[in-house]
């Protein structure tokens, strides 16, 4: 009979490899079913009271055929996640989980397996780890010692979801993947490890990638900073270097201006940071679109307010007369060599004159003497085009011009050298 129970046990694990989806979950919760009943009638001998009864042998065969190498699985995965809602099986699948991976990735020296890696990370982000140990109430396995048993405590739960998060990370991941990871990592994961220092390593590598991801990675950063004291040289240095044109037009726009924004609300960094910040987002901002420059300027604002020893950049007497003679010095990487404190912000009043006329206005904020309260950019972050096109075209015009000058020649002036020329018919 036990031979019997373990062929039937191979053929569902074979099944959920099968090309129909309603096989697949039909093997996948026939399993799940047998977990259960092996965890109430136990097919090894209890030989003291205590004896861990979870078929952890079983529930791996369920976990190896949710990690296919070759396609997505994601449907069934979906499918799993109900299960995962019981405290002890998710206790074991991230046990059986973190197993699965040193067995696979080690096979591959280091390769990435684009759809295996997808698979896990589709079946570990959605997990809901509990924040307290009163919160662990549903087990799949009623065991009458329960409290004695390691997976009813959340520091046990604790250690094998950062070994399990730890074990996935270590290996190469592929581009996509990389930015879903960083996307979760601040808020899903690191709250949830016993040692969230541990994840040092990963980030500092991300942020050192360039691009979308060291974008992504400001998030963890921010974090391990922040609240556990990580000393990170040429951080600010490297923030710098983030700024370039594509920043007004990427995805993550609104997280990265808000963590720019924390980072630089120090009032002890020194002016000729924060001015090369100012200078490096003015110059950028001549070629930004509208709903970017509506965002920006009020931040550019925020930084004057803070930094007072940076207005010499609005308040200088003579301003250089083009872009050639400003001594700033756009390509330098290190701001303390960009001579920002001795330049000054043409580019703010160059976008005075701008075609949208909130910009023109925002920027002309600058020429005025600046008020002590900081303007609240949150609702600016998530600013879109065509959230901007509405509000205009919502806009209902109050004063109607009565009087025209009729135009006179191709552009309209009088004494103009082609109304000599050309006339309009």
């Amino acid at each position: 009979m036990r031979h019997r129970y373990g062929d039937c046990v191979r053929c569902l694990g074979e099944l959920m490899g099968h090309d129909a989806f309603q096989v697949k979950e039909l093997a996948l919760c026939t399993l799940m079913k047998f977990v259960e009943l092996e965890a109430q009638y136990p097919l090894i001998k209890i030989e003291w009271k205590g004896t861990l009864t979870f078929p952890c042998d079983l529930l791996k065969v369920v976990v190896d055929g949710l990690l296919p190498t070759t396609e997505d699985a994601s449907l069934l995965i979906s499918r799993f996640q109900e299960y995962l809602e019981y405290d002890d099986v998710r206790y074991f699948v991230m046990k059986a989980v973190t197993a699965s991976i040193g067995q696979v990735m080690q096979k591959t020296k280091e390769r990435p397996l684009p759809f295996y890696q997808q698979n896990v990370f589709s079946l570990i982000s959605p997990i809901n780890m509990p924040n307290k140990e009163s919160e662990m109430v549903r087990f799949m396995v009623k065991q009458d010692n329960r409290e004695e048993l390691k997976f009813s405590k959340l520091q046990a739960h604790k250690q094998v979801f950062e070994k399990m998060w730890l074990t996935f990370l270590k290996h190469k991941l592929p581009p996509g993947l990389y930015k879903k990871v960083l996307v979760i990592l601040h808020d899903s994961v690191l709250p949830y490890m016993n040692e969230p220092t541990l994840m040092m390593d990963f980030l500092t590598v991300a942020y050192g990638i360039g691009g979308a991801i060291s974008l992504l990675a400001l998030n963890g950063l921010f974090i391990l900073i922040h609240q556990h004291n990580l000393e990170y040289p040429d951080f600010y240095k490297k923030l710098y270097s983030l700024l370039d044109p594509s920043i007004y037009h990427v995805k993550y726009r609104a997280r990265f201006f808000h963590l720019t924004d924390l980072f630089l609300s120090s009032s002890h960094l020194p002016a000729y940071l924060v001015a090369a910040f100012i200078k490096r987002l003015a110059r950028l901002a001549l070629t930004a679109p509208p709903e970017a420059l509506l965002m920006i300027l009020p931040f550019i604002c925020n930084l004057f307010r803070r930094h007072p020893a940076c207005r010499v950049l609005l308040h200088r007497p003579a301003g250089p007369a083009d872009m050639s003679e400003d001594p700033y010095v756009m390509e330098e990487e290190e701001p303390s060599e960009s001579r920002a404190l001795q330049s000054s912000l043409w580019e703010v009043q160059s976008l005075q004159n701008h075609y949208h006329p909130d910009v023109a206005k925002a920027a002309a904020v600058l020429s005025q003497t600046l008020s002590e309260m900081e303007d609240d950019i949150s609702g600016l972050l998530e600013l879109s085009a065509s959230e901007l096109f509405d509000r205009e075209v919502k806009k209902k015009a109050v004063d109607v011009p009565l009087e025209f000058e009729q135009v006179r020649g191709l552009f309209g002036k009088k004494n103009d050298i082609f109304a000599e020329h050309f006339s309009l018919d």
